[in-house]
């Protein structure tokens, strides 16, 4: 309202309250609009912050293998017993832990997902005709998603055209007896500067359930590292997300610019009451490796087996040209750099 006063005083007149309907007027300003919107509550119970998840509803849930899951979310909705959710997920985890546990209580009717990994519980679950699947390419996933936050009902993309995903007949569903049951449809085809391109389009959800590092007390949102990935994205294209947090700080610990999730994103955080210093510390996340490898120096077939893989690491380090950008991925990609000539300079990322 001091606002309005302001503006009023300046224009000379009277400025109609927030909702009225300003009469037209020939010139100058005629209205002022203003909304307020409600701040991020805050639960120190997962299961109340999930409470009004509905049977049916869409959900979001950034799961990239094991990395920053919303693991006390899922665990929340294992209680809730919600049903026939509709799943947007980069994979879906795996059979004894994060969204893989949806699978074996059978809550999950519907996935939307780049990647089964591998949890054979969905693919038996698949082929049993009790899961719809529709698999998506990571980055169409990723700027589906992306849109949706913005507003863009569709977009075109060159990647997968010409495959199934484009042509259509992919099998999404199939019945109990093993007959397909939804195929999936064709999508419109446009040239552009001579290459071809496909409609996709966006992805919205009911509810985000992701996992956040740090939040402030008015529900700005900061993630660690690669944990940033999905996350962001998913907030914006829900309408409703719930995050859960290690740990809460006070308000103006964090920059502007480096906040990744402004709070009017925001409706539920999750941090339990444990006091720690300053901030509060949020519950306890298992952080659990995907897989644990560990090389006995003593073993010969690790010694055979690496004696190998050097040779392979060798070969492919031997791609690198000089000023090159990489992408690598994990695994052998990465390791090749090792053996990169200190003659040349790489740029990975």
């Amino acid at each position: 309202m001091a606002a309005l006063r302001l503006l009023e005083s300046a224009l000379g007149r009277r400025v109609p309250a927030p909702g009225s309907v300003p009469a037209l007027a020939t010139g100058g300003v005629c209205g002022f609009a203003s909304s307020a919107r409600a701040r991020a509550k805050s639960y120190a119970d997962p299961v109340e912050a999930v409470r009004d998840i509905p049977d049916g509803a869409r959900i979001m849930v950034r799961v990239f293998g094991l990395c920053a899951i919303p693991e006390n979310m899922i665990g929340a909705l294992l209680k809730t017993r919600v049903k026939d959710l509709t799943v947007v997920s980069s994979n879906v985890g795996e059979e004894n832990f994060g969204l893989g546990l949806f699978l074996g209580t059978k809550q999950i009717t519907h996935i939307v997902c780049l990647y089964l990994g591998e949890n054979s519980l969905c693919e038996h679950r698949y082929l049993a005709g009790e899961l719809e699947l529709e698999i998506t390419p990571q980055g169409t996933l990723a700027e589906r998603i992306r849109a949706g936050g913005a507003g863009v009902p569709a977009f075109h993309t060159p990647t997968a055209c010409g495959t199934l995903a484009q042509e259509g007949g992919a099998p999404s569903k199939y019945l109990e007896d093993g007959h397909i049951s939804i195929l999936s449809q064709p999508r419109e085809v446009r040239e552009f500067h001579g290459q071809k391109y496909f409609l996709e389009h966006d992805v919205t959800a009911d509810f985000a359930l992701v996992k956040g590092w740090k939040a402030d007390w008015a529900g700005n949102v900061v993630f660690r590292a690669s944990a940033r990935n999905f996350n962001v994205p998913m907030c914006k294209a829900a309408r409703t997300s719930v995050v859960g947090i290690e740990e809460i700080v006070d308000l103006g610990s964090f920059a502007p610019e480096d906040i990744h999730v402004p709070n009017i994103y925001l409706e539920d955080i999750h941090v339990p009451n444990i006091y720690l210093g300053r901030g509060i510390q949020g519950g306890k996340y298992e952080k659990r490796n995907e897989h644990l490898m560990i090389r006995k120096e003593d073993d010969e077939i690790c010694k055979s087996a690496d004696s190998i893989r050097t040779q392979i690491l060798k070969q492919a380090a031997l791609d690198f040209e000089d000023g090159l950008y990489a992408s690598l991925g994990i695994g052998i990609p990465l390791l090749a750099t090792s053996y990169i000539s200190p003659s040349i300079t790489v740029h990975l990322q």
